[in-house]
């Protein structure tokens, strides 16, 4: 335990001081679990605040106010008040009436389609966690409310980079949900770094409803003292890896990681393993150099977001991964060298999507076209599109935008 942090269960009925994992464990894990405890910490002085007019992601939020997304996180400036965290009250957002639309009337970060080839039906879901559902990738219908996390920490809590992966015959859940009513770590004249976890959902049905793969008020599937998001599954050798991004807002220069999953991915089997480090790609900017404020705050630092793991035709491994360049936000490739995610991992020199573009993953259309989602910000908000791709080589070639 961390010199001058404190378990935190009184205030926080659904975190107990053990964020445990299933009791069918090996004791080949005992470590692992014995790290699976939350912790809370007083809150102190953060980065200073940005400069007026400057450019800034994720805008203002005082610090008490309700629970945002994460975009969207506590913004205290100066010496805050040390005081024990407390459950804020969930914000209530109004039930959207279910319609069909078009891509382009759709707002939407971090983008996820999953093509489901029984139905011929492609699912759309992502920050947010609305379900859309489409035949032509075109007219979407929805949203449709599908995940269910009540009894568990995460209870009205805002979802980011939502996903839909499938395994068996079981379809899984991966979205990032946060509690800024607990504070991991204060870094000094930083950041007060909240509760961020990966978890994972099941159900039975690719449109739900889903549940907590683990029926445990207190779980966390990472390290509780990590602030873990964008995770994602991708499956080597018969084991199912969560691949991804341990926060810059925490240890500055933001970095890309594995942890291997149990047969049932219930929990890992080891603490995570490193990848790469931002700063490695020639690309990604230092925050503060590009004049990018980060929650109201002159935070330094280089951000890793959004890991997708894909294979070309030639079975060379990459990752797709955003970070922010010269033009705001972008999307870039890594390329293992051994063709396995332990790597080592090389950075391509330039982003793929460096527009302001980001968060994207790479599908197969039902016709057997090799097609990229992403969202990109335009002056009007992040919106979904979708792109041509051709990985019939060594490399990932973008073509053009057809929704």
């Amino acid at each position: 335990m961390r010199k001058g942090k404190f378990l935190f269960a009184a205030a926080l009925p659904l975190l107990a001081a053990s964020c445990s994992n299933v009791s069918d464990q090996s004791a080949n894990n005992q470590q692992v679990r014995d790290n699976n405890v939350i912790i809370s910490v007083p809150r102190g002085e953060q980065a200073p605040p940005a400069n007026p007019g400057q450019r800034n992601f994720g805008g203002m939020m005082p610090m008490g106010g309700a629970n945002r997304q994460r975009s969207q996180r506590p913004q205290g400036q100066g010496q805050a008040t040390q005081r024990p965290a407390m459950q804020m009250p969930a914000m209530q957002r109004p039930q959207q009436q279910v319609r069909t639309v078009s891509l382009k009337e759709l707002s939407m970060s971090d983008p996820f389609i999953y093509p489901d080839p029984e139905t011929k039906t492609y699912w759309l879901t992502g920050t947010g966690g609305a379900l859309y559902k489409s035949t032509d990738l075109e007219m979407w219908t929805g949203p449709y409310n599908v995940i269910d996390i009540s009894g568990t920490w995460m209870q009205g809590q805002f979802v980011a980079a939502a996903e839909i992966h499938k395994f068996g015959d079981k379809f899984y859940y991966a979205g990032t949900w946060n509690n800024h009513g607990v504070c991991i770590e204060q870094v000094p004249r930083r950041y007060n770094v909240p509760l961020n976890q990966t978890q994972l959902l099941v159900s039975d049905k690719v449109d739900g409803p889903y549940l907590p793969l683990v029926k445990d008020s207190t779980f966390c599937l990472g390290p509780t003292d990590w602030d873990i998001i964008d995770g994602t599954l991708y499956e080597e050798n018969d084991t199912v890896y969560m691949v991804f991004v341990h926060e810059w807002t925490q240890i500055i220069d933001g970095t890309m990681a594995y942890m291997p999953l149990s047969k049932d991915l219930t929990h890992r089997l080891a603490d995570p393993t490193t990848i790469f480090r931002a700063s490695e790609a020639a690309w990604s900017k230092e925050m503060n150099s590009i004049g990018e404020a980060t929650f109201g705050m002159r935070m330094p630092g280089w951000v890793t977001d959004g890991p997708q793991m894909f294979r070309t035709e030639t079975g060379r491994l990459g990752m797709l991964w955003s970070s922010w360049g010269e033009n705001r936000y972008a999307n870039g490739i890594a390329w293992s060298e051994s063709g396995s995610i332990k790597g080592p991992w090389i950075q391509e020199e330039v982003s793929f999507k460096g527009d302001n573009s980001g968060h994207g993953m790479i599908f197969k259309s039902f016709d057997g076209q090799l097609l990229y989602s992403v969202h990109h910000d335009g002056g009007t908000g992040r919106k979904p599109e979708i792109w041509t791709v051709d990985a019939s080589g060594d490399k990932l070639i973008l073509g053009k935008r057809i929704h």
